[in-house]
């Protein structure tokens, strides 16, 4: 049935599964990290700019004319920052979604491979015990993929969500 070299392969299988998981999620937090060093040196800068420009201020008309000039780019980074980091997000979920199908995928035929080898040295008269875990193994196959689907399909939800948001926070702006 199963000897040790299976094992053994199995195991380094998802060893290997583990570690590209684990720097997937790191590539993703190093992203993450990044973008936000570099917004709050932007925003470090800008308030500093700002500070001065306030500073400078004589009037009401010109503080409004700077406080004008200042919202607006606000908010218009703020929605670009939401924007990178969603992108960031949903690019590490799509890695970690390929990795997981491929890694099902293998597991589903290891599983299969291990079945149909168990089923062939059954002893006679044992058909319908057969036939019940072949059906039972193609109606597990038919939940995960309806469940792999459903789990794309709110991905896909989700970022149109999120761009219909960003339009809306675009056109206020």
């Amino acid at each position: 049935m199963i000897n040790a070299d299976q094992l053994s392969a199995s195991a380094q299988a998802q060893l290997d599964t583990a570690v590209t998981l684990s720097q997937k999620a790191f590539g993703g937090v190093e992203k993450l990290v990044e973008l936000n060093l570099q917004t709050a040196r932007a925003a470090l800068d800008e308030s500093a700019a700002n500070a001065k420009a306030l500073l400078s201020v004589k009037d009401a008309q010109g503080f409004a004319a700077l406080q004008s000039g200042v919202l607006q780019p606000a908010a218009e980074k703020a929605t670009a920052y939401s924007r990178q980091v969603y992108e960031i997000l949903a690019a590490t979920q799509a890695d970690i979604g390929k990795l997981f199908e491929g890694q099902i995928a293998a597991s589903q035929q290891s599983v299969q491979g291990f079945v149909e080898s168990a089923l062939k040295n059954t002893p006679a008269g044992s058909e319908s015990a057969v036939a019940f875990m072949k059906q039972a193994m193609s109606a597990s196959t038919t939940a995960l993929e309806s469940a792999q689907k459903a789990a794309k399909q709110a991905v896909s939800a989700a970022e149109a969500n999120i761009q219909s948001m960003t339009k809306v926070v675009s056109k206020t702006v």
